[in-house]
């Protein structure tokens, strides 16, 4: 496979930190993190846009539709409005919605509870910090800038890459390019692409449920939130075990 160049960017990205800095301790080498959904909540302005879109020319976008695409490349992903009847190629289709949500995230970005603390709190640690998103990069410094400066030591985006997610190339890509094995590593990730993504790179991965459903499986742990994740779950989940914070649902 070959290597991606990483290309010019605006991202105020981190400064040079010691690759590993803690090892032989039980700090994750690295954290990888998705970005939609997971970092921020921008799943219901791609779904705004694909309805708005699909509705253009006339055909219906319901739910159950929205759902099968979060965590998809973009251009797979416009392949599917497409065979719902937005008669553009996919190329246009994919620009038309990066625009729109682009202008979202201009006039309002959520971060997702947990994030920018335990964001923080690996900076305060020295672990270094990855972001790994299918959103082309156009997207991604829309969202980033708007972010603490100096968060991400490298930045991995879906029009950056062969493979997009569930390929485990992206998650792979971001600790090759650290300089980290990924083993060590602790993915956080929050639909089943991405998930899929990251254990089939060998990732410590954590799943965080949001819009669509994270099932249990063999290798994953789990939470219905960052709010509360700290350090001591991180270490936890890169040593093996497997975590289940989600909330066990009323009898």
């Amino acid at each position: 496979m070959g290597q991606v160049p990483l290309p010019e960017t605006s991202l105020p990205l981190a400064p040079d930190r010691p690759v590993d800095p803690a090892p032989g301790t039980d700090l994750p080498a690295a954290v990888l993190w998705d970005m939609d959904g997971t970092l921020v909540d921008t799943e219901p302005a791609w779904m705004a846009a694909e309805a708005s879109l699909v509705e253009e020319f006339g055909g219906v976008w319901t739910h159950e539709d929205a759902l099968q695409m979060i965590g998809m490349p973009l251009l797979p992903a416009a392949a599917i409005l497409q065979a719902h009847g937005v008669d553009l190629p996919v190329d246009v289709i994919g620009e038309r919605l990066v625009a729109s949500v682009v202008d979202a995230v201009g006039r309002h970005l959520a971060w997702q509870p947990g994030a920018l603390e335990l964001l923080a709190a690996l900076r305060d640690a020295g672990v270094p910090c990855a972001l790994v998103t299918m959103s082309y990069r156009e997207f991604a410094e829309a969202v980033l800038t708007q972010g603490p400066p100096g968060t991400f030591d490298v930045v991995v985006t879906g029009d950056e890459v062969t493979h997009g997610k569930p390929h485990p190339e992206p998650y792979l890509r971001a600790a090759e390019l650290l300089g980290v094995d990924v083993a060590r590593c602790v993915a956080i990730e929050d639909s089943p692409p991405g998930i899929a993504s990251a254990l089939a790179a060998g990732a410590r991965t954590l799943g965080v449920q949001h819009i669509a459903p994270v099932e249990a499986q063999p290798g994953l742990s789990r939470a219905g939130t960052l709010a509360g994740v700290g350090l001591d779950e991180l270490r936890a989940i890169v040593r093996g075990d497997v975590l289940d914070l989600l909330e066990a649902p009323a009898a």
